[in-house]
């Protein structure tokens, strides 16, 4: 996954290169290996090393530095390996290689998946690949309810998303906001959970649950590339929609910033629509609209999560979340906390408000 307008100016050498190697030596990987090139800091989960390779197929490590779920070491190589493997089927994503078991050299262990050449993506010229990479993740068949595991497939996808929602709201006592932004945040999600009480069937797919642009490559011939899987479980697509085109993600990565407008939001979702169609997939209008609610009061409560636990200390264990500053280049720590500032400011939360109040009024997203 190599952003080619910063290839040239890639980080010195990283600790991580010498226990990489180490672990590739043992795993019998490192016989193709021409050199270990260390990525810039971008992500509060994961390192990211290219692995240049003598066959011309170069690969990506992606070394985790927490598990943003909360998983076990095992669990985490086990579920992040599920999310490569059946999200690789789209077409959009890269492809996996190997898992590297956890070790001394590597206490979280890693993966290796094909490397992605292209550039960031541009909004809004973009966004019709990147919803055409989404619907062809979202088309995927369903497999039995048997076979969905270890990815999350709740049987009630709301439910499970109200569940996430009130985890991490009661993070907002805590954080530095508002009086004013705390009290509509809960006015928000009580207006969700009234409306999801009421809501129509689910119809659930495979869903990357972290489609903020940041997360594309586009390829050369414009091909949008979901180079980050972690997250990915079998829920409501109208996540994956709205975390590409809401406010606190296209202007999260400075690489891809920018600040759409309404009507560029439903272009957006038209050329998803027509691309489903296409593939016989069906969809509900209305519950897009509250997906988009939703995951924008996910998107600020992990926000108020995050200010709350990036003081802690970093896990000497090694297991599990942590969310810890420690973990992370500064420069990357000061990104973020000042995106978390400005999503949680008193503006910000009535801009968005007010667009989806605009996107409810003209009967939503369709």
């Amino acid at each position: 996954m190599l952003d080619t307008d910063t290839a040239a100016s890639l980080p010195p050498a990283t600790p991580l290169q010498a226990p990489l190697a180490q672990a590739l030596e043992v795993a019998g990987l490192a016989g193709n290996l021409l050199a270990i090139k260390p990525m810039p800091d971008t992500g509060l989960a994961h390192a990211h090393l290219w692995l240049e390779r003598d066959s011309g197929e170069d690969w990506v490590a992606r070394l985790p530095k927490q598990s943003q779920m909360g998983l076990a070491v095992d669990d985490n190589l086990a579920y992040q390996a599920a999310c490569f493997t059946r999200a690789s089927r789209s077409g959009h994503t890269p492809a996996l290689k190997a898992v590297l078991p956890p070790s001394a050299a590597l206490p979280r262990g890693g993966l290796l998946v094909s490397a992605i050449r292209g550039r960031p993506s541009r909004l809004p010229e973009d966004l019709p690949a990147i919803a055409e990479a989404l619907a062809s993740l979202h088309a995927q068949p369903l497999p039995p309810a048997e076979k969905r595991a270890p990815l999350l497939a709740p049987i009630d996808p709301w439910a499970a998303m109200l569940a996430e929602l009130h985890e991490q709201a009661a993070y907002l006592d805590q954080a530095k906001i508002a009086p004013e932004v705390r009290q509509a945040l809960h006015d928000d999600l009580l207006a969700l959970v009234q409306w999801a009480s009421e809501a129509p069937p689910p119809r659930p797919t495979l869903i990357s649950f972290d489609a903020h642009p940041g997360n594309f490559l586009v390829q050369d011939g414009g091909r949008a590339m979901l180079v980050d899987l972690e997250k990915c479980r079998y829920s409501l697509p109208g996540f994956d929609l709205a975390h590409a085109t809401l406010y606190t993600s296209t202007t999260w990565d400075p690489r891809s910033h920018a600040a759409l407008s309404l009507a560029e939001v439903r272009a957006f979702h038209r050329a998803w629509a027509a691309s489903m169609a296409e593939r016989d997939a069906r969809f509900d209008a209305d519950d897009l609209l509250q997906c988009r609610r939703a995951m924008w009061l996910w998107s600020v409560t992990w926000c108020a999560k995050w200010q709350v636990e990036r003081c802690r200390a970093r896990d000497a264990a090694a297991a599990g979340a942590d969310w810890s500053s420690e973990l992370s280049d500064p420069a990357l720590i000061r990104h973020v906390a000042d995106r978390v500032h400005h999503y949680l400011s008193a503006p910000v939360i009535a801009r968005v408000r007010d667009e989806w109040r605009a996107l409810a009024d003209d009967s939503g997203l369709a």
